[in-house]
């Protein structure tokens, strides 16, 4: 499940989105501790959007409507704006919400251009600026990719594909000793999508693409939860994490029930 991992991803990650220490063992420490544990709006939104494709609801009363219900699970601004006010039309915004939120429409759909058109529609909702869009196709896309079949080097070929190294500074073909060094915590999309593609490819199973993200400064349960669905899809699982027990232990039982409803 796809979903699955996205979800597990934003949990684990959010332990160290604003708050990583500065010498973290990253390669050692516990992959869940005690430090902030718990789910944030990525999560949320990426049920939500589960729950709209299940259900055949409208997306923007859906997201709108389950939104509502955590109102301090950590949106941005503009989004909580959207969530909360009377204007739920798009505003422009070209960050990262919009890829952290697509996991299911990666694993909901069979048909390639389907899986493309929701994902790229999961966006315009909101963040409606190009890149905003492209950061949803794109994570869409990974995981559809990985859910048949394709190797590492053909989803990195895609990616870099869509985020050429002559225009994107954080494109996949930066290495993670790169970005250990140069990384910038940012919310755009066009850093974090191939920067999260990055860490799952360099990574052997579930809990080595978490490491990877644990081990620099960056907006990490968006990281988590952007190419989480891709390494769980790709893996074929979480190795010896107790994916579901974790999150059962931290997410609303609201949310519990849209995940693992069939």
């Amino acid at each position: 499940m796809a979903i699955l991992g996205a979800v597990l991803g934003d949990i684990l990650g959010a332990q160290y989105e604003f708050d990583r220490p500065k010498d973290l063992d990253w390669q050692n420490v516990p992959l869940l501790g005690d430090h902030g544990v718990g789910f944030t709006d990525d999560s949320v939104m990426a049920l939500t959007i589960k729950k709209a494709l299940d259900e055949d609801l409208d997306l923007v009363d859906t997201m709108v409507d389950v939104g509502r219900r955590y109102p301090f699970c950590g949106y941005g601004g503009n989004f909580y704006y959207w969530i909360h006010g009377k204007d739920h039309r798009p505003y422009g915004s070209w960050g990262n919400g919009s890829a952290m939120r697509v996991a299911y429409v990666g694993e909901f759909y069979d048909d390639y251009e389907m899986m493309q058109e929701m994902a790229a529609k999961t966006a315009k909702v909101s963040h409606d600026h190009p890149e905003g869009i492209k950061g949803a196709v794109v994570t869409a896309t990974c995981i559809w990719m990985a859910r048949h079949g394709k190797s590492k080097e053909e989803i990195y070929d895609y990616v870099l594909k869509e985020y050429p190294a002559e225009r994107y500074p954080f494109s996949i073909d930066k290495d993670m000793e790169y970005l250990r060094k140069h990384y910038k915590w940012t919310e755009k999309c066009a850093d974090t999508v191939p920067a999260a593609m990055r860490c799952f490819y360099e990574s052997t199973d579930y809990e080595s693409f978490m490491r990877n993200i644990f081990s620099f400064e960056c907006d990490s349960d968006t990281f988590g939860a952007i190419a989480g669905g891709v390494a769980e899809e790709f893996y074929h699982g979480f190795g010896d994490l107790d994916a579901e027990g974790i999150v059962k232990e931290y997410l609303a039982e609201e949310l519990k029930e849209i995940l693992f409803r069939k």
